[in-house]
């Protein structure tokens, strides 16, 4: 396992890369007491098939590049709810009426959320 602070650096490039595609409603939950093997689940929503796509891919190559092995990768060919799974940090990038429909919200509503520090854009300087 690694640390809660690498989880946390891994999850601020997640956040960043997600938003850069039109990732929106993005959210992060501290899960590690339910769930000892992982510490976070960040959830972001897409607005279409292609664009969750998008999102998932470019927060798995930002998470690679930075040296962070993925773990596992499920939904890709269907893009409606893709899980990007790096250890400590697991990503879901859902379709907008699939994360209503299976509302990790709720089921984990217990869990303290983890504050995203997005980057700000370039142009706004």
């Amino acid at each position: 396992m690694q640390s809660p602070e690498t989880a946390e650096q891994m999850l601020q490039l997640a956040a960043n890369a997600a938003v850069s595609k039109g990732g929106e409603d993005l959210l992060a939950l501290n899960v590690s007491e339910p769930l000892p093997l992982v510490d976070i689940f960040l959830l972001v929503t897409g607005n279409s098939e292609r664009n969750v796509a998008a999102i998932a891919d470019e927060i798995e190559d930002k998470l690679i590049e930075a040296g962070h092995k993925r773990v596992r990768r499920e939904g890709r060919a269907e893009a409606r709810w893709v899980l990007l799974d790096f250890g400590d940090l697991i990503v879901h990038v859902f379709h907008a009426e699939e994360r209503v429909y299976y509302g990790l919200e709720r089921l984990w509503k217990d869990c303290p959320v983890v504050p995203i520090e997005l980057a700000e854009p370039a142009d706004r300087a």
